[in-house]
Order: C-alpha cells, then sequence, then structure tokens
C-alpha cells in the first residue's frame, strides 16, 4: 500500500465514542502501548468493554531470551500492561512472531477473533508501509492491519470460513468500523489527556523488552509526550492520538 503523509498540521476530528465493545488486533504485545492504551483507557473509563487480540507472543523480539522464553516473559507484561488501562480479556493467537504473511491463514485466525469476541468497532495495526515520509513501518504490522480490514468482512460472510460456524459460534457482522493506529494518514484522534498516565505506565510494563531492546535511556514518558502533544495541537487539547478510519458495511 503506497500513500502520501497527512500534513503534519491537518485537524483532527473526534473518533464516534458511541459504541459498546471494542477489539484491539495487533501483532505484538506492546503495540497497543506505543501510543493506543491511553485511549484504552479513556473508553474503559467510559464503562466500554475492550479486549486484545495479539497475533504473535512477541517471542522473536528480546535477542538475548530463547522464543520460548520470551514468549512467557511478554506474555505476562502484555496481560499486566492490559490490566492498567482496564482490560481483563487478552488473547493470543500464537502465530510466529517476525514472519507473518498476509494472506488467507492470517485473515482466518483474526476472523474467528472478531466472531467470538463481536465487537462493535476493531482497532489494529497501521497497514501503511510507513509511519510517515521514510519511517518503514515492520512487516508483521502491515500483515496484520491489511489482514485485519478483510477479516473483519470475511467475519460477516457465513461462506467464508463456514468450519468456524460449530458450537454455536455465528457470523458477525456488526464492526461499524476499523481504527488503525498510527497511520500517516491519520484524520481522526482521541483526547488522551486525562488517561495519559495509564498510557505511559502500560508502556512502562512492557520492562523486560524495552531492557532487552539496550534502550538504556529511554522514557516511556518522554517518548510517549512526544506523540501525545503534537497530535493534541492538532485536536486542540494537551494530549491526544490518532487513528486513521476505515468504514465498514457496503459501500465502506
Amino acid at each position: 500500500m503506497t500513500e502520501q503523509p497527512a500534513a503534519p498540521l491537518d485537524p483532527l476530528e473526534p473518533l464516534d465514542e458511541t459504541w459498546a465493545t471494542a477489539l484491539c488486533v495487533v501483532a505484538h504485545p506492546d503495540d497497543l502501548e506505543f501510543g493506543a492504551a491511553a485511549a484504552v483507557a479513556r473508553w474503559t473509563g467510559q464503562g466500554k468493554r475492550v479486549a486484545y487480540c495479539m497475533v504473535t507472543s512477541g517471542e522473536a523480539g528480546i535477542d538475548g531470551l530463547h522464543p520460548d522464553e520470551c514468549r512467557r516473559v511478554r506474555e505476562g507484561e502484555q496481560v499486566a500492561s492490559a490490566r492498567l488501562v482496564g482490560v481483563d480479556d487478552v488473547e493470543f493467537l500464537g502465530l510466529p512472531d517476525g514472519v507473518l504473511e498476509y494472506g488467507v491463514p492470517l485473515r482466518r485466525a483474526i476472523a474467528h477473533a472478531v466472531r467470538s469476541h463481536r465487537p462493535d468497532v476493531v482497532l489494529t495495526n497501521n497497514p501503511r508501509d510507513t509511519w510517515g515520509g521514510r519511517n518503514l513501518n515492520q512487516a508483521d504490522h502491515i500483515a496484520v492491519g491489511r489482514a485485519t480490514l478483510d477479516a473483519v468482512r470475511d467475519a460477516g460472510n457465513r461462506w467464508v470460513f463456514p468450519e468456524q460456524l460449530v458450537d454455536g459460534l455465528e457470523p458477525w457482522g456488526g464492526v461499524r468500523a476499523v481504527w488503525a493506529h498510527g497511520s500517516p494518514l491519520a484524520e481522526h484522534g482521541v483526547d488522551v489527556t486525562a488517561t495519559f498516565d495509564a498510557g505511559v505506565a502500560s508502556l512502562d510494563a512492557h520492562r523486560a523488552y524495552i531492557d532487552g531492546l539496550g534502550w538504556e535511556h529511554f522514557d516511556p514518558r518522554e517518548f510517549l509526550e512526544g506523540i501525545a502533544r503534537p497530535t493534541g495541537q492538532r485536536m486542540g487539547v494537551a494530549m491526544a492520538t490518532a487513528f486513521e478510519e476505515f468504514p465498514m458495511g457496503w459501500g465502506g
């Protein structure tokens, strides 16, 4: 997918928050914490139900840890991180970290999660090639973002992956929109001024991962402020996070 980044000072429209349930489908533990978790904290604070679905366990993410041990560590950090923003439902699909490919198997796995959780909205990774300019996106993020867009539509069609429709599982076509966090084409935003601290805490909960990357002087608050403050300026608030919206349904 090729794109031109949005002008950095373009205003952001507030996302529609007239929904009750959301499913966050991302490639790795920590993907949501690098900016979107504060929005999740806002929504759970409003009484909305939010569930997390990690396509991988991030087991290839720490060079000094064997994947079997890394999987255990990163799953534990993700569960603890999610609780800090009001999310108790965290699912790991167990697909291989670092080598995800867009295609039918990935769509199938995500469609099953959508059918199981039956959300009103879905959050996912940035499906674009970059974060804006020359900052290249990571392959797993692109694959999951693209596959989620298709899997949401797959989930509503009983003739796509019909083998899943057993033991009471039914098609689910009730997803109103998919929101991609971090997209350079974002036109919508969420005011996270009141929940920014929770977002910082949720990122800091991934301490083994951060330390494993060798980011000796990494400060979660400083990093997230560097994104949230300029994004907030685009909404006229102190802190915000941005999303590209993909409406679902006929013509979506």
